[in-house]
């Protein structure tokens, strides 16, 4: 999953809200590092990315993305789930995802002197360009498409993954609901053992 569902499925709690988000920037035995919540967090991410990696509806999914991205297919269908969340009315009622973003930008910058330093550079930009509330429009995803490939080091363009996106949106979206109905259940539970 991407930034929006890692922060959606930290269920309001600011500690694990901070470790969901940072988890891709601390490595190694660098949880350890952090307030128990945040480790906590950090562990909660890193079992919502096993559970989406080998999800059947996620696995299908991917294939379309494969042809044209290979390896990188996975990282693709991170952004196009942020999609669907974020147009989700069950989980986001119209109104709703502002305020969830605004709320989450200001909880991660409570916590500023603890992100690492390259997690800082990026929320700088996903403040100032409201990744997580843009999200909910093509647009929004095809600028985190084109990050991807900037990244990456075997990517040079992210125009294919647009097409892609637009000619199999209802497909996708088919999968996104098959594996949210059982992410979210998964990531509760896993919340609820993490943070006792």
């Amino acid at each position: 999953m991407n930034f929006l569902a890692h922060a959606y499925l930290s269920f309001h709690n600011p500690d694990v809200l901070v470790g969901n988000m940072i988890s891709d920037f601390v490595k190694g035995n660098r949880p350890q590092d952090y307030a128990p919540g945040i480790q906590a967090g950090i562990r909660l991410h890193r079992e919502i990315d096993t559970f989406t990696d080998s999800h059947p509806a996620t696995l299908a999914a991917k294939q379309v993305f494969r042809s044209e991205y290979r390896l990188y297919s996975g990282a693709f269908m991170d952004v196009v789930y942020d999609y669907f969340l974020a147009n989700d009315t069950r989980e986001f009622p119209p109104g709703s995802l502002e305020i969830f973003a605004r709320d989450t930008y200001q909880t991660l910058d409570n916590y500023f002197e603890q992100l690492p330093e390259a997690f800082r550079q990026l929320f700088y930009y996903m403040k100032q360009q409201n990744w997580l509330f843009n999200y909910r429009e093509p647009q929004g995803i095809y600028k985190s498409f084109a990050g991807l490939v900037r990244r990456a080091k075997y990517l040079n363009n992210s125009q294919p993954a647009e097409k892609i996106f637009a000619a199999n949106v209802k497909r996708l979206e088919e999968n996104y609901r098959l594996f949210w109905t059982d992410l979210k259940p998964f990531a509760q539970e896993q919340f609820k053992k993490l943070i006792n």
